[in-house]
Order: structure tokens, then sequence, then C-alpha cells
């Protein structure tokens, strides 16, 4: 199987949700050449994946709505922007999908403790909501808890969800000479890692012909437009399965993990195709826009760096 035979029957037998599609494209491939494409420009690069300028247009309305999208018109084109407060939020995410992974844990939790009616219902069902995704549990009525949470992350949170000063934010690790049972316990009753361990498992069973594929002799490298469509589909199916991962620390979970091999599988491919990929995506937006900004440096960070 070479490149070309592995993409039509990735997209024949999974062919990605034209609204989802369509946010990994702008969180991978137009994100890092400062968030805004034009209408033109997004439909060239949505066609290798069969999504006909109905369904993008569909996909750009209904992001918009959602508050993800700003569009704007010069004459006749249009273009598609992330708005500000989206922005934080594609930041964010993404950083994580090409972060890796937690290698040892501190021996420390940080908890987030609401009071009694310090939240009104409607943003305690916010802050569960979001610090779920997060990779929170709800240890217990009122405590949301993690073993490795990022400050920076849970203030952003916090922060924009407008209780910042409603809730008690700590770190905590079991006293010395108690004898209480250990902290790390408590992971095997805050998540339930089989489903997330099996998405992986697939992940790398999917990808992992496409690997053999890059590395075999004789069979030729992808096109640009191939580039970007496996690094595309790459990022699609990793951020599926990697945002529902709680990131917890290597230390707390199963061993073997199977995500400590999707991630290396995940950067072997990324850093097979990036290249091309980018020459592809660089030819599509400067033909709409000649002055088009080529990748800013943060991306060449991902996935520990791409240089």
């Amino acid at each position: 199987m070479d490149c070309s035979d592995w993409i039509t029957d990735f997209l024949a037998h999974d062919p990605p949700r034209s609204k989802s599609l369509v946010v990994t494209i702008f969180g991978d491939a137009i994100v890092p050449h400062g968030g805004m494409v034009w209408l033109g420009s997004l439909i060239e690069l949505l066609a290798p994946f069969g999504v006909n300028d109905r369904l993008l247009r569909t996909a750009v309305f209904r992001l918009a709505q959602e508050g993800w999208l700003g569009a704007r018109r010069d004459g006749r084109r249009s273009a598609y922007a992330i708005t500000p407060d989206a922005m934080a939020r594609f930041s964010h995410a993404y950083r994580r999908i090409y972060a890796e992974p937690h290698a040892h844990w501190d021996g420390h939790w940080t908890l987030v403790l609401s009071g009694e009616r310090a939240l009104t219902p409607a943003e305690r069902t916010a802050v569960r909501k979001e610090l779920l995704w997060e990779g929170y549990s709800v240890m217990a009525p009122g405590i949301l808890a993690h073993p490795a949470a990022e400050p920076a992350a849970l203030a952003d949170v916090l922060g924009r969800l407008g209780v910042s000063g409603k809730l008690f934010v700590v770190r905590a690790a079991t006293v010395p000479g108690v004898g209480a049972r250990p902290l790390g316990e408590l992971v095997a009753t805050g998540w339930d890692l089989r489903a997330v361990a099996a998405a992986y498992e697939l992940f790398i069973a999917r990808f992992a012909p496409l690997r053999d594929a890059l590395g075999a002799r004789g069979t030729g490298q992808p096109t640009p437009q191939q580039a970007f469509v496996i690094r595309t589909l790459l990022i699609h199916a990793y951020r599926r399965v990697q945002l529902h991962d709680p990131q917890l620390p290597a230390d707390l979970l199963p061993s073997p993990w199977p995500g400590t091999d999707a991630y290396a599988l995940a950067r072997q491919l990324y850093l097979a195709v990036h290249v091309a990929a980018e020459q592809h995506i660089d030819t599509v937006l400067r033909r709409a826009d000649p002055a088009a900004a080529p990748a800013e440096a943060a991306f060449y960070a991902r996935f520990g760096g791409l240089r």
C-alpha cells in the first residue's frame, strides 16, 4: 500500500465530518498563518477530502453562529478568522495536542473546591463541564481534582467563566505518618481509562501502515497536497483521541500505556510530512493573498521541535 492508497482507503471507511474537519484545519494549518483564510482558499484546502462548496459553507456558517469564526468581506470575497475569544481555546487545545505526555508525578494533586452556595447552578454546571474537558475528575461533591494540572490553563478556564474569586484552588499531598491510602489510588476511582486506551490502540492500528508506506523504498514521496491530507487526517484522528485523554502522569497510568506509542507515531508521521504539507498550504493561501504570512515560529515547536 502506498500513500495514495492509504488516503483513499481512509476517506472511504472513515470520512471526517465537514464541521469537525474545518476545526482541525483551522487549528493545525490556519492558526500558524495568522488565523484568517479566504473562503476560496478554504474551499481548495477541503476539496481533497470530498467536502464540496455547499458542505463547507454550511460548516463555517455554523461555526460562526457558535462564536468560533468571524466573517469579513472584501467586495465579493469572503474571509473567515478565528474570533479572539475562540483563539485562546484553540491555542490551548492544540498546544495540548502537540505536547509530549507528562512523564513523572511529583506526588501532588490540584483540587478545585466550591464552598456551600458559592456558585450558581449555571456556574457549577459550566465549571464542571470545562474542567472535565481539561481532564479533571469529580472526586466528591464540590471537589474536582487532577494530578498534573496546568496552573495557566486552570486560571484561564476560571477567569473565562468569571468564577475565579468563588472557588478554592489548593495543592495537596499525602500527610506523612498518618497512614492514609496513597493519593495515587484515586486514579482508579476517578478515571475509567479503558476507552481512552482502546482509542489509542485503534489510532496506532490505523496509522502504522502509513508509517510503513512513507518509509518504503520505491513508493515515492507524497505530493505536497497528499502530505497536507495526511497531516490533516493524522491530527484530526489524534485530536479526537487525545482530547479525551485526562493527561495523567505516566507514573499513574497502566503499563504499558498505548498513549505513549501513539504520541511517538503521531510525531514521526508529522515530522515526515510537515514540510511538504506547508508547501501546499503556502501555495493555496498565496493564490488568494500573495502577502499571506508563512508559518509562525511557534509552529516549529510542535511535537518537541520540527527542525
